[in-house]
């Protein structure tokens, strides 16, 4: 089949492309190109023929590279709107309480105390209970109703450690600690009375918590430094 093709655009002999067509050639796109300029006669025509030539190559080859650019920029920009909306899925997130924990912890009683504040013992240590005015060395992923996380010491790799009592961190917060041992894990339920009266404006990306409003802190209590160095 290509041989047939190939005599069927060769020129008739003893034209002026004829004798070009002894010298170098190449098909393109099923025109003869002569690549020889030996064709003295017919020279103004052959050199018309290879610029159009020319410039239908170069003008094909931009649209082509122009045509790969742009899928290909397309495609980033894509990839990366769809990888910014996906984001960082809750699960995937460092948690005090897992998928597992959760389910246990429904079975776990609620305990209320005269506050208003409610609480579940993931875990109940086994070392001592911070004394009023300590400082204490704790792990709090802290959430709002929806499961949402606005703060975390998991995520920043780095115990939060403040005196105990002394109003440094929020009322449900102090009064959830003060009943806990080291080694123990505990969610509170906190209300809104103990929580961010005025309100809390997160980092982005992270949900903002309204005045207030009811919040949820997953608390592990890691060590008491004073005490354990009275206890040596």
């Amino acid at each position: 089949m290509a041989s047939s093709i190939s005599l069927q655009l060769l020129p008739p002999l003893g034209s002026s492309y004829s004798k070009c067509f002894s010298a170098n050639h190449q098909l393109y796109r099923g025109k003869l190109q002569c690549m020889n300029m030996r064709c003295l006669s017919s020279e103004p025509e052959i050199k018309t023929f290879k610029e159009t030539e020319v410039e239908y190559k170069v003008s094909f080859l931009t649209r082509r590279n122009m045509i790969g650019l742009t899928i290909g920029v397309s495609s980033h920009l894509l990839y990366s709107s769809n990888a910014k909306s996906a984001g960082l899925p809750p699960e995937d997130k460092p948690m005090l309480c897992d998928e597992e924990c959760q389910k246990e912890l429904e079975n776990v009683p609620m305990i209320t105390t005269e506050s208003g504040l409610q609480y579940k013992d993931i875990k109940v240590g086994a070392g001592p209970s911070p004394p009023v005015g300590f400082q204490v060395a704790a792990n709090c992923v802290a959430m709002v109703p929806s499961g949402q996380i606005f703060d975390s010491s998991l995520e920043k790799g780095q115990v939060y450690i403040f005196r105990v009592g002394s109003g440094q961190v929020i009322k449900g917060l102090d009064e959830g600690i003060l009943s806990m041992k080291v080694g123990g894990k505990r969610r509170l339920y906190i209300p809104g009375s103990l929580a961010f009266p005025k309100g809390l404006t997160s980092a982005p990306g992270r949900p903002r918590v309204a005045p207030n409003s009811p919040v949820i802190f997953d608390v592990s209590l890691e060590y008491i430094p004073g005490l354990e160095i009275d206890d040596e």
